[in-house]
């Protein structure tokens, strides 16, 4: 039981990430009826967002040290942050602490920038190509950023550590009743998890009672009509997709600390992402999300070592084996809507 505990957790944090990826691609394709390729790119931009921000706190000049003496004892020459001269030493290191959480305020500039960007640039030229092109388009696009990220910050992946108050574990087990140290669960993980559950509710909520929202979710269902009552949608849609893009980014730098990030993490999540939309049914936003959470959940648990020792491999093909059984019974997926992707 334990053991099924600790998975369960491990497929909500996994989850979460899912679910912020898939609730972006279903916000693109809903508002825009693009399939969007490249949004694991824009998983993948948020987490260098984070090692940018911290490298630009760590940005440091050359002092003489007259209390360090090398064999010779002349004084050292050591590399001081800039911001030691802005805020103290004590200050400083604080703020590179907390260098994670703070990018985060410099990840949803940048973020709605690159999605309007993308948007503007790019994919407003393929809205009424087929999917099959918009795919291939973005498929590419995604590719490029990739090797764009790849010739900057290199092949390896990068540490991104979390503040030191959260680099310790909780004991889950006596908070349920088992025996001390029997679940342990690092604290960031639970961080990533209520983050992601206040994103999610945040973006509910502005689709769900702002003016602004309440306008995209009419467009959503019927764009011809809004666009006649004197709406200019397109803008409107054109701001979802930077808001789409910021999600992305932001699930991106808070997952940092958990996968450091690499050039390839958008590849790694933007195909199972796919299948998570799918499953939960294309242009439903709940759908992605309680896809995410579940195929999140039976991916960890079909990682047991004890289901392995009987299914072999399970864990590679569990999410496209669930995916499978329920497009079979259910083709729109879990809550999609009659006529999405169906002409």
């Amino acid at each position: 039981m334990d053991a099924i505990v600790l998975q369960i957790l491990n497929g909500l944090d996994k989850g979460s990430a899912y679910a912020l990826i898939a609730l972006g691609l279903t916000l693109i394709f809903g508002t825009l009826g693009v399939v969007n390729f490249a949004h694991g790119a824009l998983f993948m931009i948020g987490a260098f967002c984070a090692v940018t921000f911290s490298r630009i706190l760590t940005w440091s000049h050359t002092v003489i040290d007259e209390t360090k003496k090398d064999f010779l004892g002349n004084p050292l020459k050591v590399e001081v942050p800039h911001i030691y001269d802005w805020f103290g030493q004590t200050t400083g290191d604080a703020i590179i602490d907390w260098a994670v959480p703070l990018s985060l305020l410099f990840t949803v500039p940048v973020m709605l920038f690159v999605g309007y960007a993308m948007e503007r640039g790019l994919i407003k030229h393929f809205y009424k190509r087929p999917h099959a092109d918009q795919i291939l388009v973005t498929f590419g696009l995604a590719i490029v950023l990739q090797e764009v990220i790849k010739y900057y910050y290199g092949a390896n992946p990068i540490p991104t550590p979390a503040p030191a108050v959260f680099a310790g574990s909780f004991d889950f087990g006596a908070l349920l009743g088992f025996e001390a140290n029997t679940i342990i669960y690092p604290y960031w993980r639970l961080v990533y998890f209520a983050f992601a559950a206040v994103i999610i509710g945040a973006v509910f909520a502005f689709l769900q009672f702002t003016t602004f929202g309440m306008v995209v979710r009419a467009g959503m269902a019927d764009r011809e009509t809004v666009g006649l009552l004197g709406i200019n949608i397109d803008k409107r849609f054109t701001i979802m997709f930077g808001i789409a893009a910021a999600v992305a980014g932001l699930a991106g730098v808070m997952y940092a600390p958990i996968n450091s990030p690499n050039y390839h993490m958008g590849m790694d999540f933007l195909v199972l992402s796919f299948v998570v939309v799918v499953v939960g049914g294309m242009g439903s936003l709940p759908g992605a999300v309680l896809a995410g959470f579940l195929l999140g959940i039976l991916e960890s648990i079909a990682s047991m070592a004890q289901v392995l020792e009987y299914l072999p491999g399970l864990n590679q093909i569990i999410i496209y084996l669930v995916a499978i059984t329920i497009l079979l019974t259910r083709p729109r997926g879990l809550m999609g809507r009659k006529g999405v992707m169906e002409d």
